[in-house]
């Protein structure tokens, strides 16, 4: 039977009354059959939810917002057959067309390739959702390093790459070399100042800037992050030489909008303190396989900090002795046991420059005028305050405060706990997604919606392109007259281009590496480092040659290895339909099928007919060789999975150079749970198993 709140009719939940109704019937029965086909065909009509209060037995907003009829349609918004379309997996990004009306593809990728690199592991909730959107953080969820590397990343990305810009536009403001923009600001601010309305003239900025989107780049205009000097408002040469983007620090160059910033946020990581050592390294043992021998071999590289201390303790004639050492494992445990609240902590902050950032500007499908108009609204009741209050006044109070809350112990604790047994969630609906903001997405539950649109019209999202190339070393187009800076064509020109000098120094410098046969000359070291790479290589590929034999006798931790480096015949077109992987290390196919009234997802070592029909279809060609079938709504649980551990995975890309196929754990409802490995593609398998079914996802 479909879950409650997956099927629709009319554009409605089903009723609960009817729920018992609908359990009485066989399952399979054609009755129950024909509601179910019903419900899925009119489920691509459903109009937009107009309340966010959703219960635990009904589809989000998300889901809502994704099967609406929408004004602007793109290529992925059209549902023309029942056949999987598609848009162009595996073909160039020029030759894909405009995949969600109002929103460009390069945006679209980048959401997608921030949201890979976020999602772990989600499971299927029944709970309540406060604010009408699922995917949010579970408050068990688990600390690994690598975690807090994908939340240090997206914090640089968000909040920190955003303050930097604000402080450069104070920097132009300062400098005068915007004279008439930096003259109307100081106006305002001593005509505030004069008839002391300084409070309420900022607020009335603020409102300006909340409900009238156009303001903004009049009283901000914008300008390439890495060309403002920070100190003197000028212009200035960008740190990677040339400007190759507009929204990065250091104006790197990047093949696909927003690739900058992200090598920017990963090498922000690197260079933080012992911890960000374990998060740079990737470690996440809980996406481990049960059982890695090469794993357990290979020494914990982030260990190397510890023991360069107890070295340097040693030679300065100390006592690193950990057996005696009664502070070690008690201060260890104590730092890595803060780090979980940490990294909500640090998750929390994105959210809420995220949930903020699509309030002021919406993307599509989500409404566009109702976020502002509430933003705006508690903004005018401060305005409202702030025109009747006074300096005095304001003292009084915040005076009057410190001592009621100094003094008022306990009635506060009362209060509280008056509070926790009457309403246990208060403290949840003050939160400010669930009040203020309710209803506003972040950047992931806005991809995860938008990942949902092309499921409902049978029209999968396209993956993010990828940059295995590196990125052209040439400035982006940029208009200098479109700029409001103090500088001129000839000066924007020689900070955007790279020094000649600088690069007949690099080619010079280039030039002493190469010998007299045109040959890389290698230093002593490096000899010794290619020694220890070549003879780490072949014993991976040792490794891996007797776990093949190993699976030949029935080792299953050994079949799970097969396939993880994949060969060149092994690549090759996926998606959307058939996605190439194992389970039990046989070679095979992951199939979902789309066709049926209930999608299903299944492995066969036979591919389907690409077009996500059922299984059926290809009975001959696919049903025959079919090792298990999971109706998609009776998934519990996905979890991506490593290929190899991490400390292994680190010593195979070192050694080898290339990259690990990893997989995911697929868990159904009664706890059966299926490991598929070596899967290509398993990002866009993972986004379309969470996107196709009515699950409400909770992000673990």
């Amino acid at each position: 039977m479909p879950m409650p709140g997956y099927v629709f009719r009319d554009g409605q939940p089903i009723p609960d009354s009817e729920l018992k109704d609908q359990s009485e019937g066989a399952p399979g029965s054609s009755t129950d059959m024909t509601r179910a086909s019903t419900s899925a065909s009119s489920a691509m009509n459903t109009p937009t939810s107009s309340s966010s209060a959703v219960d635990g037995d009904h589809p989000t907003d998300s889901h809502a917002l994704a099967n609406a009829d929408h004004d602007e349609k793109g290529a992925a918004q059209v549902n023309e057959h029942d056949k999987v379309k598609n848009l162009g997996w595996n073909e160039h990004p020029k030759e894909i067309p405009d995949l969600v009306g109002g929103l460009d593809n390069e945006e679209l990728w980048t959401l997608v390739r921030r949201f890979n690199r976020q999602m772990y592991h989600v499971k299927a909730t029944t709970a309540p959702l406060l604010g009408g959107l699922d995917l949010e953080i579970a408050d068990e969820d688990e600390f690994s390093p690598d975690k807090l590397r994908a939340n240090v990343e997206r914090l640089y990305i968000t909040v920190i790459i955003g303050l930097m810009g604000f402080g450069k536009h104070i920097a132009r403001l300062r400098s005068w070399r915007e004279p008439r923009r930096t003259g109307a600001f100081a106006a305002v601010y001593a005509t505030a100042w004069i008839f002391n309305l300084l409070i309420p003239t900022f607020i009335v900025t603020l409102i300006v800037l909340v409900v009238y989107p156009p303001s903004r780049p009049i009283l901000f205009p914008p300008a390439p992050l890495a060309l403002v000097d920070s100190s003197t408002g000028g212009v200035q040469s960008p740190k990677a030489g040339v400007l190759g983007s507009h929204d990065s620090a250091t104006g790197a160059p990047e093949k696909h909008k927003g690739e900058a910033v992200e090598q920017e946020a990963s090498n922000f990581v690197s260079g933080i303190g012992s911890i960000a050592l374990s998060s740079a390294a990737g470690k996440h043992e809980q996406g481990d396989p049960d059982s890695d021998p090469l794993n357990k071999s290979v020494p914990d590289p982030t260990r190397m900090a510890m023991a360069g201390a107890d070295a340097k303790s040693s030679a300065q004639g100390g006592t690193p002795n950990v057996h005696h050492d009664k502070t070690k494992q008690p201060m260890e445990d104590a730092m890595w046991g803060k780090m979980r609240p940490v990294m909500h902590i640090i998750g929390d902050i994105s959210d809420g420059w995220e949930r903020f950032a699509n309030a002021l500007s919406p993307t599509p499908p989500f409404p566009q005028e109702k976020p502002r108009l509430v933003l705006a609204s508690v903004l005018v009741a401060g305005l409202a305050i702030s025109l009747f209050t006074t300096s005095a006044m304001v003292i009084k109070g915040t005076t009057a405060g410190i001592g009621m809350g100094f003094f008022s112990d306990p009635l506060i604790w009362r209060g509280l706990d008056w509070l926790n047994k009457n309403y246990p969630e208060w403290q949840k609906l003050l939160e400010i997604r669930n009040s203020l903001l309710k209803g506003v997405p972040t950047n992931a539950q806005l991809t995860i919606t938008l990942l949902r649109i092309g499921e409902a019209n049978k029209a999968p999202l396209p993956p993010p392109p990828s940059s295995d190339q590196p990125p052209p070393n040439k400035p982006k187009s940029l208009n200098g007259d479109d700029l409001a800076l103090d500088a001129s064509n000839d000066e924007i020109h020689s900070a955007i281009h790279e020094d000649p000098a600088e690069n007949e120094a690099a080619e010079a410098a280039a030039a002493t590496t190469v010998g007299a046969d045109g040959k890389p000359k290698h230093r002593h070291g490096q000899h010794i480092i290619g020694f220890f790479k070549g003879t780490t290589k072949g014993g991976v590929e040792t490794k891996l040659g007797v776990d093949k034999v190993r699976a030949k006798i029935g080792s299953s931790h050994a079949k799970n290895h097969l396939g993880v480096l994949p060969k060149p015949g092994d690549l090759g077109p996926s998606g959307p339909v058939d996605f190439k992987g194992r389970y039990k290390g046989h070679r095979g196919w992951i199939n979902i099928s789309t066709a049926a009234a209930v999608p299903c997802v299944s492995w066969s070592k036979a591919e389907s007919d690409g077009t996500g029909g059922a299984v059926e279809d290809t009975i001959d060609k696919h049903e025959k060789h079919v090792a298990f079938k999971v109706p998609v709504q009776d998934i519990q649980e996905l979890k991506k999975i490593g290929g190899l551990g991490w400390k292994a995975k680190i010593v195979v890309g070192w050694a080898t150079g290339k990259t690990v196929a990893d997989g995911l754990e697929i868990t159904d409802k009664a706890g059966n749970v299926w490991k598929l490995t070596a899967i290509q593609y398993r990002e866009e398998l993972f986004n379309r198993l969470i996107a196709i079914g009515g699950q409400k996802w909770e992000s673990w």
